[in-house]
């Protein structure tokens, strides 16, 4: 799949199946065998949720997904995508990297997870929410991201 989240041992649409369609097979293609990227993208439109990294530039110390071993060059630009999306009225990250980067740029205290720290940009309120790791390195069980991401949505009215 060539969008976000397309390793099936990342539970992100899992999570999204149990909180939209009470279905964590939701957006599974018909085999099972991998998540329905056409699917997910029509879902995400239809809910007004984009995705994108938290950096636009990275160099991988080593040869793997962690993001332990990422060098970030240079960070999303946020003045750019709020100009894009202008009524986004909250930012989502999943891993400490990626909090870490938007950390440094927004100089904000960091939130706890499942929690949100306020911001402004161009007169209005933003929240940053830190929440659990999709990842099933990540060892929370997936009710228990699934009630987390759940409570986010609900503060969001998104569902």
């Amino acid at each position: 799949m060539d969008f976000y989240y397309p390793n099936l041992q990342n539970d992100m649409w899992r999570i999204m199946g149990m909180i939209f369609y009470s279905d964590k097979d939701y957006f599974l293609t018909s085999d099972k065998k991998n998540f329905d990227e056409r699917q997910i993208k029509f879902f995400c439109t239809e809910k007004g949720i984009a995705i994108s990294d938290a950096a636009s530039a990275i160099i991988r110390l080593n040869n793997n997904a962690s993001d332990k071993y990422l060098e970030i060059v240079q960070p999303i630009n946020l003045d750019f995508i709020f100009t894009q999306i202008p009524h986004c009225r909250a930012i989502i990250t999943t891993g400490q990297k990626a909090t870490d980067t938007l950390l440094e740029i927004l100089k904000i205290a960091e939130p706890k997870i499942g929690s949100f720290t306020a911001f402004s940009f161009a007169e209005k309120e933003i929240r940053l929410y830190r929440m659990p790791s999709s990842s099933r390195a990540y060892p929370k069980s997936l009710p228990y991201k699934t009630e987390i991401y759940k409570a986010m949505f609900d503060e969001l009215g998104i569902i």
